[in-house]
């Protein structure tokens, strides 16, 4: 069963329009999700929604279970993930209020969160020059251009740890090295995705100009909450315009991402990690 998955950042706690059929619990072998999973129906596609701070806005990013969460998203069927995320922006062109189609990503977490969904016995290196699904990103562009909002096709994003907000020497030096925006969450997302052969793209929505600009000289909590509720319902109409759009097969790459890339002997690999894994590996280790 072929369903689109949202994941929901800062603000987007629930899809309007969305006629949910159930919200279930997902066991998985890395722990609990944000929350649980909403499964609906929208322009009468299955969609699943998972708020990626859970209800409430309780969990930190740097306590966020990537892993449980993509891996809820495979167990329920879900081949797309449109990730809905709050950025500030490191470049004047790029405004408060516009939107950001990530194309690339650039890690600075400190490598204190779990990325893979491979260890304990199971190698893999998957390929990751471009992590993120250009079909669906094009999609999501040409949705929000349809809709004659103020959209960037490509762009990098530096995912910092937080929940801090930058320094001024950092946002300048994330500057010179030509990021565009900054955020807290997607390349653990985009990382398990691929892994799970899983279509993965950003929506970034930029909120403020980080603390770089002149004229805007410190980012607060009220202005970024201020200009995320004026993006979320242009994320909404996006959403609803690419699940209407969207087609019934895929045709990129992701979906056989692991087919080369698993390198450990099938015969070493322990048996329960082959069982907590099959839905992910199962085609490709018996």
């Amino acid at each position: 069963m072929s369903r689109i998955g949202i994941i929901g950042g800062s603000g987007l706690y629930n899809i309007e329009g969305l006629e949910v059929v159930k919200q279930t619990a997902v066991i998985t072998p890395f722990g609990r999700p944000s929350d649980k999973f909403t499964i609906g129906r929208l322009e009468n596609k299955e969609i699943v929604f998972l708020p990626r701070h859970g209800l409430g806005h309780r969990i930190s990013p740097s306590e966020i279970n990537y892993r449980a969460n993509v891996f809820g998203m495979k167990k329920l069927g879900v081949e797309q993930i449109i990730s809905v995320a709050a950025c500030g922006s490191l470049r004047e062109e790029m405004k408060p209020l516009d939107f950001v189609v990530v194309d690339q990503f650039v890690d600075r977490t400190n490598y204190g969160r779990d990325m893979t969904f491979f260890s304990r016995g199971i190698v893999s290196h998957i390929v990751f020059s471009h992590p993120v699904c250009f079909e669906l990103s094009s999609s999501i562009y040409s949705a929000g251009k349809s809709l004659n909002l103020n959209m960037h096709m490509g762009g990098t994003y530096i995912n910092m740890e937080g929940p801090q907000f930058s320094t001024l020497a950092e946002s300048k030096l994330y500057r010179s090295w030509g990021m565009d925006v900054i955020g807290m969450t997607n390349i653990a997302e985009a990382k398990l995705c691929r892994e799970a052969e899983i279509c993965y793209s950003t929506l970034a929505c930029i909120t403020d100009y980080d603390c770089w600009h002149p004229d805007h000289e410190s980012v607060t909590l009220e202005m970024v909450i201020s200009n995320l509720k004026k993006n979320v319902e242009n994320a909404r109409k996006i959403i609803t315009k690419v699940v209407k759009e969207s087609a019934s097969t895929r045709v990129c790459s992701c979906k056989d991402a692991l087919k080369f890339a698993i390198v450990t002997d099938k015969k070493l690999i322990p048996a329960k990690v082959k069982r907590d894994l099959n839905i992910i590996i199962g085609k490709y280790v018996k």
